[in-house]
């Protein structure tokens, strides 16, 4: 017999911007000062830009007493290295290449994660879409956040070497913009893929997941 049918909420339009907050402020707004400021002076102009950014983020969080994304604390500390290497050694190239490792190191540390009760990826869903205790704790989907962990260490293991041959072979302008929409167009199809698996997934353990409030749904 099939289990009972339950149906859960994620929230709709609202967990849709603050997702897109998040996106927009560790990822597309730090990249878009960066080249602004590299137009407008120099490689030193548009580092301070998007480090500034970064640190603007957290010390307004730390004001205002409001959470601190995990993924802003991460993103931040990182850009803050980048900027150190790419100021010293003044190479644009020195200072794309770090994040462009780095997606050999999130997989590394997505399959490193893998064996423990909440694997990261499942952590850093969390900045996105809060998931009632009800859904963390079930065992079923326990299991895929291990195995879509396996997935997204497939894609940033992709988008580095994609990004590492771009990197070697194109001008800087002609890098931001096809990594830029190289990346996150893999990165939109892998969430996809994601979504419409954790959704059969709960399907398997007769839950609806629906987004948007019950009282609009």
């Amino acid at each position: 017999m099939p289990p009972e049918c339950q149906t859960i909420h994620l929230g709709g339009a609202s967990h849709l911007r603050h997702a897109g907050g998040h996106l927009l402020e560790v990822a597309l707004v730090p990249l878009g000062l960066f080249w602004l400021l590299v137009s407008l002076t120099n490689l030193t102009g548009g580092l301070f830009a998007a480090l500034g950014w970064g640190v603007a983020a957290l010390g307004w969080r730390v004001l205002t007493r409001t959470p601190i994304p995990a993924i802003l604390l991460v993103t931040t500390g990182l850009l803050a290295a980048r900027t150190v290497v790419g100021y010293t050694t003044g190479s644009a190239f020195l200072y794309f290449l770090q994040p462009t490792l780095q997606n050999f190191l999130f997989a590394f540390v997505l399959l490193v994660t893998v064996p423990l009760r909440r694997p990261i990826i499942a952590r850093l869903a969390d900045d996105f879409c809060a998931f009632p205790i009800s859904l963390t704790d079930n065992p079923r989907v326990t299991r895929f956040f291990r195995r879509v962990s396996l997935l997204w260490a497939v894609v940033f293991l992709a988008n580095g070497v994609g990004t590492l041959w771009v990197l070697a072979r194109a001008t800087l302008g002609d890098f931001l913009v096809v990594t830029t929409v190289g990346s996150y167009t893999l990165v939109a199809v892998a969430a996809g893929a994601s979504l419409w698996w954790f959704r059969r997934e709960l399907r398997g353990e007769g839950i609806r997941l629906r987004f948007g409030s019950p009282a609009a749904a």
